[in-house]
């Protein structure tokens, strides 16, 4: 990290670069808010926004789980119980006559009463109400290694749904009819999404981490009409978007996965005003 650290300190010439939790939080920042615009492309155009909520929600019964059980770590628990959750509405959803929106609503409020449950008994729902906002300023060095563990899982994961997912959104009645396993492409990015939601909300927050998966490519769709544009865009207003808002709420001593989201909202109504001009 000594490299990194000099490196940094030689190209961002800032009074910021000099505090070690402020170059954790800018390295987080580079690594994750990319994985978000990538994602939010598949998010919003497979129409899974609502469910994206609700790992964010789902999230803090992993928490909770985690302190019931004694495990050292939360995000172990968090992970662990993200993934099973997101596979578990998965196949509901795919075996249940009920609408999505029902069953998602259903499993995403019982799960946030459940974990407030058990976290409220004996007081135990202080010590771990910091994840409701998030804390990007926290990031250790072990966060850094786990989070770079994640960007190449992603990535990876990527590379081999990427033509399934897209030809997924488009029709699900015609990717079953090309042969394709639908629940188990949907599964698989499921869990990439649980993922990705577990490691980073104790950095951006259970209250607005489901718009850092929606807002990049809700932007992105109103000034592009390309795939691969579609994409470009998405992970450059995210990029844009995080260390802008780092660098904001450093300077005037906000939080910074607020921050991060209300930038993003702008560039979204930003964008839908060039629409608006651009359809005339």
């Amino acid at each position: 990290m000594n490299e990194i650290y000099a490196l940094m300190d030689f190209l961002l010439p800032f009074d910021w670069v000099h505090y070690t939790f402020m170059k954790h939080a800018f390295l987080a920042i580079l690594c994750i808010t990319p994985l978000f615009g990538l994602l939010s492309t598949m998010v919003v155009s497979n129409r899974m926004a609502f469910f994206s909520d609700s790992l964010g929600h789902g999230s803090f019964t992993g928490i909770a789980i985690g302190v019931l059980l004694g495990v050292a770590s939360p995000l172990v628990s968090l992970v662990v119980f993200s993934i099973a959750f997101a596979l578990f509405i998965t196949a509901i959803k795919n075996k249940s006559t009920a609408s999505t929106d029902t069953i998602i609503g259903v499993f995403s409020s019982t799960a946030v009463a459940l974990g407030l449950m058990i976290m409220s008994q004996g007081g135990g729902f202080n010590k771990f109400s910091s994840f409701l906002i998030g804390d990007v300023l926290s990031i250790t060095v072990e966060d850094l290694q786990a989070l770079a563990f994640v960007v190449l899982f992603v990535l990876i994961c990527w590379a081999v749904l990427y033509n399934r997912l897209l030809v997924l959104s488009i029709n699900s009645a015609f990717a079953r009819s090309r042969g394709m396993n639908t629940f188990w492409v949907e599964s698989l990015f499921a869990a990439v999404l649980a993922v990705v939601v577990a490691i980073s909300i104790q950095w951006v927050g259970i209250l607005i981490i489901n718009a850092l998966l929606v807002l990049p490519a809700a932007a992105a769709r109103n000034v592009t009409n390309s795939v691969k544009s579609y994409q470009l865009v998405s992970v450059a207003i995210a990029l844009t978007s995080g260390i802008a808002g780092l660098l904001l709420a450093y300077y005037f001593n906000m939080a910074a996965g607020a921050t991060i989201v209300v930038l993003s909202a702008m560039m979204f109504f930003v964008t839908l005003l060039l629409k608006s001009r651009f359809a005339r």
